[in-house]
């Protein structure tokens, strides 16, 4: 009776079953290995290649970031773009700006944020402004030497701004249903700026759910995000 309850197939109660044979992982196979690849791109010239200082901002020798004034920086941003002439936004969103202190309500700049974005130990200022057509400016901010320096500088349309394990988050909505564009910006230790790490092209995620880890991929150097993925036919 047992080898012929072992020739059946059977199992004692509880005891654990197997789940069938385990694919056999293969090499991929490559498409028209023959093409000519595409040319590596050229670097952004408009990309900042190290940390933005603002020398019209006081020195701050503590060294804490909660000292400065998250208006007081935008307002000497704007103007040190402009000098540039490279303004960040439109007239009428730097006229908001310049009424922030008289009009409070009507401020298109987020209250200041505050986390570790560099492994320091020490909080960088993250903010945010609010531009037309939801388009989201999002700038960090670090103290070397006392001096006020820009990291980041990125703009959106997000649903949502996170911060986790050190990364900033930009979640952006797409054309397809479910998904959206998901890109994490990271500290570069040799750049000595937040550079985009990730642009991915996922599932959305409810507001309320913990950010997922993140999938390792080599670093870029580049401050736009990448064009979403189109959908085959």
């Amino acid at each position: 009776m047992g080898t012929a309850a072992l020739l059946g197939g059977c199992t004692a109660p509880g005891a654990p079953k197997s789940a069938g044979h385990t694919p056999v992982a293969s090499a991929p196979a490559r498409l028209w290995p023959k093409r000519s690849p595409a040319p590596p791109p050229s670097p952004d010239p408009g990309g900042d290649a190290g940390p933005t200082p603002l020398p019209a901002l006081p020195r701050v020798p503590s060294g804490d970031v909660r000292k400065l004034s998250a208006l007081d920086v935008v307002r000497a941003q704007n103007a040190e773009d402009a000098r540039h002439d490279a303004p960040a936004f439109d007239e009428k969103t730097e006229n908001k700006i310049a009424r922030c202190d008289a009009d409070p309500g009507s401020c298109p700049v987020h209250a200041p944020e505050y986390h570790d974005l560099t492994g320091d130990g020490k909080e960088e200022l993250i903010v945010g402004v609010e531009g037309e057509e939801h388009i989201l400016a999002v700038w960090v901010y670090m103290l070397r030497d006392g001096v006020v320096n820009r990291i980041l500088d990125t703009a959106g349309t997000p649903t949502a701004v996170e911060v986790a394990n050190g990364d900033l988050i930009m979640r952006e909505p797409t054309d397809s249903p479910g998904y959206e564009i998901r890109t994490v910006h990271s500290w570069d230790a040799r750049y000595k700026i937040m550079v985009v790490r990730t642009t991915e092209f996922d599932r959305r995620t409810s507001p309320s759910a913990a950010p997922k880890p993140e999938r390792t991929r080599s670093p870029q150097v580049e401050r736009t995000r990448s064009p979403k993925p189109e959908r085959t036919r």
